[in-house]
């Protein structure tokens, strides 16, 4: 999730993240020059990750953004695989941060350096009028899918924004998804998105955070089920130390996840992590992966590989 959300993540994670840093787990690697890769077939993918460097000098922050705010202060590609790499995740969708603003290199450059390990959702300016070719061009070097923020007055905005339909159009003709982050106000207005521009893929993240503020409503359930109608939508099952109870083992998430089981498919959901704020202190990787992988009872083993392999290598490893 963002760091400027409604709700603070900043606070929640500072201290627990650096508790993972004094542990061994985040050290600075270098994302320079491409690497052999062991082969990823088999593992699963982890479908929502976002990565940061300290140093600034060769990737600058965004304007409003200051070292202060990296928080862990760096969490690199090599740091992500080797806390991935253990679990028996082979594959990872970079998230570009936000930190980075619309300056997608340190996605991209971790993206070369480990050919066919990590996939990638670039952000872009819609506002800019070469904001399609501006896709496209990402897409050449890999990039599957390109991040909105979406609160309710944005999205209601979108109707009315000729950037915005340039993206969506590009998104349906190269099959690139619109990935939003999802506020539960706004998914009206993605519905209507979702009508005008039936063949763009779309992503919403983190269960469009339902269950952000403690219990998950049944009515913001039923709008994001709702969705499913449109056969291009796909959903992440995300960021579980952020929503409901937000502890492990997160069994009161089974509910939602079997709704939209029901409602979508697996192969319309995907599971992801939102690390590296997943691995706060008092949540962790293996407790995220653990319930799709070994709980959620109602899940098929066919679901399971849905979910933790064959929809996210559908949508942004092709």
């Amino acid at each position: 999730m963002d760091p400027r959300a409604v709700w603070t993540r900043r606070s929640f994670t500072h201290a627990s993240l650096a508790t993972v840093a004094a542990a061994g787990l985040l050290r600075p690697g270098n994302e320079t020059a491409a690497a052999a890769e062991p082969s990823a077939a088999d593992g699963f993918v982890d479908a929502h990750v976002h990565v940061w460097t300290p140093d600034l000098d060769r990737y600058p922050l965004a304007e409003g953004f200051t070292r202060g705010d990296m928080q862990p202060p760096s969490f690199t590609a090599d740091e992500l695989l080797a806390a991935a790499r253990p679990l028996g995740i082979s594959r990872v969708v970079l998230i570009q941060m936000s930190y980075y603003g619309f300056d997608n290199r340190y996605m991209l450059d971790c993206m070369a350096a480990h050919p066919g390990v990590f996939g990638g959702v670039g952000i872009v300016d819609h506002e800019q009028p070469d904001v399609a070719d501006t896709m496209r061009g990402m897409a050449v070097r890999g990039v599957r899918g390109f991040r909105l923020y979406t609160n309710r007055e944005k999205a209601e905005a979108w109707q009315h924004s000729e950037g915005i339909k340039r993206m969506w159009t590009a998104g349906a003709e190269q099959h690139l998804a619109m990935c939003l982050l999802a506020d539960p106000d706004a998914l009206p207005a993605v519905k209507a998105m979702c009508q005008a521009f039936p063949n763009t893929p779309v992503v919403i993240d983190h269960f469009a955070r339902i269950g952000m503020r403690g219990a998950v409503d049944p009515q913001q359930l039923a709008m994001l089920t709702d969705l499913a109608r449109f056969p291009t939508v796909h959903v992440k099952v995300s960021a579980f130390y952020a929503l409901g109870t937000k502890a492990p083992p997160y069994d009161d998430l089974e509910p939602m996840i079997k709704a939209l089981r029901n409602a979508y498919g697996a192969e319309r959901l995907m599971w992801a992590s939102d690390g590296p704020f997943q691995l706060a202190e008092g949540q962790g990787y293996e407790p995220s992966l653990a319930l799709i992988r070994d709980r959620c009872p109602f899940l098929s083993s066919r679901d399971r590989d849905a979910i933790l392999r064959g929809t996210a290598s559908r949508l942004f490893f092709s």
